[in-house]
């Protein structure tokens, strides 16, 4: 029976691999070897309990949580703000959550242009606090009217360009996040995500996988992160019902599978929690910190 069950998680891998032109053998024979994956936990600004900026730190510091995921929004005139907060903590900036305005798949070019501008000017922000990247999504559900295919894909991709390049020049990168179907129409699967950084070849342009999306529009978990392969820079993650703190869903919330195909691909990136909470953040949050630590063992 366990055989039968890695056969078959192993054809799930490769038709993900296949969606995105990638063979299974070739993905594998280029990745780094098993074991040299590193589990680095990141909160966004709202995770951890606490009033302020240094009440939060102080508190994801004694979790041993190495990762901050600021947001977006007025960044630039936070930067000096955040540098003198993580002074002399082993905690690094991971990637920036978003924060821009307008969208790159909007039929109104005026929306396209703010959307760039306001993308460069975060992306620079977050060179300056040495982040990841920033993360971005072509178009919500409700950004309306928007470019239908393939003409979305054809300006997306042109302006993908332009933003990797201004991202790799001060060595950050803009990060592509597929959504699940309740909240985007255009990109949805990591595979897919992986095919356009693939198509734009440039280190300014890489992919996000979050395990709450992922839940909905992922056959396997194992599968979309072999598919994104090097291209994947970040990992966002919740409970899979609700999207509370891992543990929150009980049994529901099992990110081993992930976790392996993390390890596969020699991840040694930040995996951010980008979720709410059931109940007392003073409980919830070290229990899933707790949580993943013991899952990414058994991966």
């Amino acid at each position: 029976m366990d055989n039968r069950r890695n056969f078959i998680k192993k054809i799930v891998a490769a038709g993900a691999l296949a969606s995105a032109g990638v063979s299974l053998p070739s993905m594998l024979s280029a990745a780094p070897q098993k074991g040299k994956a590193s589990l680095n936990l990141s909160f966004q600004e709202g995770i951890a309990p606490g009033k302020s900026l240094t009440e939060k730190l102080d508190y994801m510091e004694k979790l041993g949580v190495v990762g901050f995921e600021p947001g977006g929004g007025g960044l630039a005139n936070r930067v000096n703000e955040i540098r003198q907060a993580l002074n002399g903590r082993n905690i690094k900036v991971s990637a920036i959550c978003a924060g821009f305005s307008g969208w790159l798949i909007a039929e109104d070019p005026e929306k396209r242009k703010q959307c760039m501008e306001s993308s460069k000017e975060i992306l620079a922000a977050g060179s300056e606090l040495g982040s990841v990247g920033m993360i971005l999504v072509p178009g919500f559900n409700g950004q309306q009217p928007s470019l239908q295919m393939p003409k979305a894909r054809e300006v997306l991709l042109e302006q993908l360009t332009e933003l990797a390049d201004f991202a790799q020049k001060r060595n950050t990168s803009l990060i592509l996040e597929p959504l699940n179907r309740g909240e985007a129409w255009f990109l949805r699967l990591l595979a897919d995500a992986a095919a356009m950084c693939r198509e734009v070849n440039s280190t300014g342009l890489t992919c996000l996988g979050d395990f709450w999306h992922m839940t909905h529009e992922e056959t396997s978990d194992r599968g979309a992160f072999i598919s994104a392969g090097k291209y994947l820079s970040h990992v966002h993650i919740a409970s899979r019902k609700r999207r509370s703190m891992p543990g929150e869903d009980g049994e529901a919330d099992n990110y081993v599978d992930g976790f392996k195909g993390l390890k596969e691909i020699g991840y040694q990136g930040y995996v951010s929690f980008e979720c709410g909470s059931q109940g007392n953040r003073e409980e919830t949050v070290p229990a899933a910190v707790k949580l993943l630590r013991e899952q990414w063992k058994k991966a």
